[in-house]
C-alpha cells in the first residue's frame, strides 16, 4: 500500500492534532523531501518512501503525537542531508523537541572509529540511553526497523541474515522494554524468515494446520463465555490469535516439544472495560469450564514490566489445555504497542516518562553505564543482563524480569543492600530452602533471610549478573581489609 503524506495528515487531523501541529508536520515533510531528492533505496524507490512508511508505523502503533510523526519524517535527514544540516536546523524549522527526537535516533558522525564493531557500539550506546530521556526515540527506531525489515528483500543474503540477526538481539529486546509486544511478534516473524527459511515455511504450514483443527474447538468455548458475559451486561469483545513462529521455535528446540503439543499454540482475549470485570469473567471462564488453577496468572496484580492481563489454564471437554487471557481494551491496547499508548489516555509525555525510570531496567541501565565506559564492553553487558533470554521472578518487594541462567543468590543481589547481604542466612525459592547457586526458573517466587551472618562459601560461581559480581567483590574486599 503507498503511503503519503496526505494520508498521515488525515490521520493527525481525524485524532484531533491542531492545525498548528499538523502544519508542523507538513513542513517537516518538505524538509525530508528537500534533502533526500534525488535519492532511491535498493528497491529503486525514491528514499522519501521510507520516511513516509516510518511515520506511518509510528501512527500504527496508535501513537498520534505529532512531534513523533515529525522525528520520524525527519529521522534520517541529519545522516543523509549533502550539506550542514544539524539538530539546530530542525529546532528552528519544527521545534526543539523534534529535533532531540531526531539527534536522538542519528547515528554518531565526525567521530574517529578504529573499526565498524567500535562504531556500532557507539551508535547502540546512544540509542539505548536516549530511551532514558524519551522513550518516543526507541519508537522511532522501532518504526523504522520495522520498515526496514518489510523491505529487506532488496538486500544481499548475506545482509539479509546479518539485519535479521541484529533484529533478533537488539531491537526485539528493546521492544518487549517499553511493552510493544505486538512491534516484537512482527519484528521476530520477519527475522525469523530470512534466518531459518526452511523451519518457517514449515512450522508456518504447520502452525496453519493445527490453527485449523483448534479453531472450532476455541470458538465454541468463547462463545459460550460470551453468551454468559452478554447476561450479566458486561461488554466485552473476543480476540483469536495464534503463538509467532519464532516463540514455535524456541519451544521446539529449546523445550525438546512437538508441535502438535503446543497447548498454546492457539488461544484467545476477552476484553473488557475494567479491573474488576477482569475478575468476574475469569469467574465465568472457570464456572463455564474445569480450570487448572495452579497454572493461573495475575499480571494484573503482578505486572509483568509493562505487560498486564489475567493468563487462565483451562481443561476442555477433549482432554486438551486452553489459554485465555483476559485484560481491558485500554491494557490491551499498552500490551500491544507499549507505554508509549498511555498519550491515548490523557497522561502527559513527563509522567510516561517518569514511570518508564522508574522501572529497574532505567536503575541497572544506568549502573552498566556508569561501570564501561569502554562502548563494546557496554553493548555486551547490556546485551547480556538487559536484552538477553530472560524469566520473570517474584521477591517480596516485587516481580522483575532476571537473565536466564540467574542464581537465587544473584536474584536477591537485586533487592538486598550491603548491610542485608552480610547478613544473608538463607534463600527460599517456592517455599523452600536452596543453596545460594540454584537456578531459577520463569514465575519462581523468592525470599531473602537476613538474620544473622553470610555463609562462608565462595559466593563467585552464585554471583551470575554484573550486580551479584560487583556486590562480591565489595565483600571479598572489606574481608581483605
Amino acid at each position: 500500500m503507498d503511503v503519503s503524506i496526505e494520508s498521515i495528515l488525515r490521520e493527525l487531523k481525524k485524532h484531533g492534532v491542531s492545525r498548528e501541529k499538523v502544519l508542523e508536520v507538513y513542513n517537516a515533510y518538505t524538509i525530508a523531501e528537500r534533502i533526500h531528492a534525488g535519492v532511491t533505496r535498493q528497491s529503486g524507490e525514491p528514499y522519501i518512501t521510507h520516511p513516509l512508511n516510518v511515520a506511518m508505523n509510528v501512527l500504527k502503533m496508535e501513537v498520534y503525537d505529532p512531534d513523533t510523526i515529525s522525528a520520524a519524517l525527519l529521522h534520517d535527514t541529519i545522516e543523509d542531508a549533502h550539506f550542514d544540516y544539524e539538530k539546530e536546523h530542525i529546532a528552528i524549522s519544527i521545534n526543539p523537541t523534534v529535533a532531540e527526537l531526531v539527534d536522538g535516533v542519528t547515528k554518531m558522525k565526525n567521530m574517529e572509529f578504529t573499526n565498524k564493531d567500535e562504531k556500532q557500539a557507539a551508535n547502540i550506546r546512544k540509542i539505548v540511553n536516549g530511551m532514558t530521556k524519551d522513550i518516543r526515540i526507541i519508537v522511532i527506531k522501532l518504526a523504522d526497523r520495522l520498515h526496514n525489515m518489510s523491505t529487506i528483500e532488496w538486500k544481499s543474503p548475506q545482509k539479509q541474515k546479518e539485519n535479521a540477526a541484529e533484529t533478533l538481539e537488539l531491537f526485539v529486546p528493546l521492544a518487549i522494554k517499553i511493552g510493544a509486544y505486538q512491534v516484537k511478534n512482527q519484528l521476530e516473524e520477519l527475522s525469523f524468515k530470512y534466518l531459518y527459511p526452511e523451519a518457517y515455511k514449515e512450522i508456518s504450514e504447520r502452525r496453519q494446520l493445527i490453527e485449523e483443527q483448534q479453531r472450532p474447538k476455541l470458538e465454541n468455548i468463547a462463545s459460550k463465555i460470551q453468551e454468559e458475559l452478554n447476561r450479566k451486561g458486561i461488554k466485552n469483545e473476543i480476540v483469536f490469535r495464534t503463538k509467532s513462529i519464532n516463540n514455535i521455535y524456541k519451544e521446539i528446540v529449546y523445550e525438546h516439544k512437538k508441535i502438535e503439543n503446543i497447548f498454546d499454540l492457539c488461544y484467545f482475549k476477552v476484553l473488557v472495560d475494567t479491573d474488576d470485570e477482569c475478575y468476574i469473567s475469569l469467574g465465568v471462564v472457570n464456572k463455564l469450564n474445569t480450570p487448572v488453577n495452579e497454572r493461573m496468572k495475575d499480571y494484573i496484580g503482578n505486572p509483568r514490566g509493562f505487560y498486564e492481563a489475567l493468563h487462565d489454564i483451562i481443561l476442555g471437554s477433549d482432554g486438551q489445555f486452553y489459554k485465555i487471557k483476559i485484560t481491558t481494551f485500554e491494557r490491551d491496547k499498552r500490551n500491544k504497542f507499549g507505554l508509549i499508548a498511555d498519550l491515548n489516555n490523557g497522561r502527559t509525555m513527563e509522567d510516561i516518562q517518569k514511570e518508564f525510570k522508574e522501572k529497574w531496567f532505567d536503575m541497572k541501565l544506568q549502573k552498566i553505564d556508569g561501570t564501561f565506559p569502554d562502548d563494546r564492553e557496554f553493548v555486551k553487558t547490556i546485551k547480556k543482563e538487559l536484552l538477553g533470554d530472560e524469566i520473570y521472578v517474584y521477591g517480596t518487594k516485587g516481580g522483575i524480569t532476571i537473565p536466564k541462567g540467574a542464581t537465587a543468590f544473584a536474584f536477591v543481589c537485586e533487592f538486598l543492600t550491603p548491610d542485608e547481604l552480610n547478613n544473608l542466612t538463607s534463600i527460599i525459592v517456592n517455599d523452600k530452602e536452596v543453596e545460594f547457586d540454584q537456578l531459577l526458573k520463569n514465575n519462581d517466587t523468592v525470599q531473602a533471610i537476613c538474620k544473622g551472618k553470610i555463609k562462608d562459601i565462595d559466593l563467585t560461581t552464585s554471583a551470575t549478573t554484573e550486580k551479584a559480581k560487583l556486590m562480591v567483590k565489595k565483600m571479598n574486599n572489606k574481608d581483605t581489609e
